[in-house]
């Protein structure tokens, strides 16, 4: 590998950090998540500092050419991602049905508050409508 790509793959390790960095203070990305991706950032740092770990991964692995192992780390760091993703998916759908069952249980309440609360107010119309009547009455009787 030459010194002119290992420097600029080595800046673009360090805006990748950067932007990681970024989305954290930003609120975008999650610190839970995070790991993942600097677990990333740092095998790539890694093969950008030392290229011979390619080789030396490659003749453990009995890989032929390097370039063939750089595709098995990305496969596999892609299926890692894939299955953390998924995860991630499959809670947050969990916690969504569950807010919605939620959420449906209390609108049902509030519903059967109000018409309680409708009828509380219709009896006491009722009743104020019944002490008006006899009260207009007492005041026929004295008129």
């Amino acid at each position: 590998m030459s010194a002119q790509l290992r420097v600029f793959l080595g800046i673009a390790v360090i805006i990748y950090f950067t932007l990681i960095m970024h989305f954290i203070k930003k609120g975008k990305l999650l610190l839970k998540y995070v790991l993942l991706w600097f677990f990333t950032g740092i095998v790539c740092g890694i093969l950008v500092l030392f290229p011979q770990s390619l080789n030396i991964l490659s003749n453990l692995l009995e890989i032929q050419l390097p370039v063939n192992s750089l595709f098995l780390v990305g496969i596999g760091f892609s299926i890692i991602l894939i299955m953390s993703l998924t995860m991630i998916v499959s809670n947050q759908t969990e916690r969504i049905r569950k807010l919605a069952q939620d959420n449906a249980m209390l609108e049902k309440r509030i519903r059967e508050l109000e018409k309680v609360l409708q009828n509380n107010v219709t009896v006491k119309e009722n009743k104020f409508d019944e002490l008006s009547m006899d009260k207009a009455e007492e005041f026929d009787n004295k008129v």
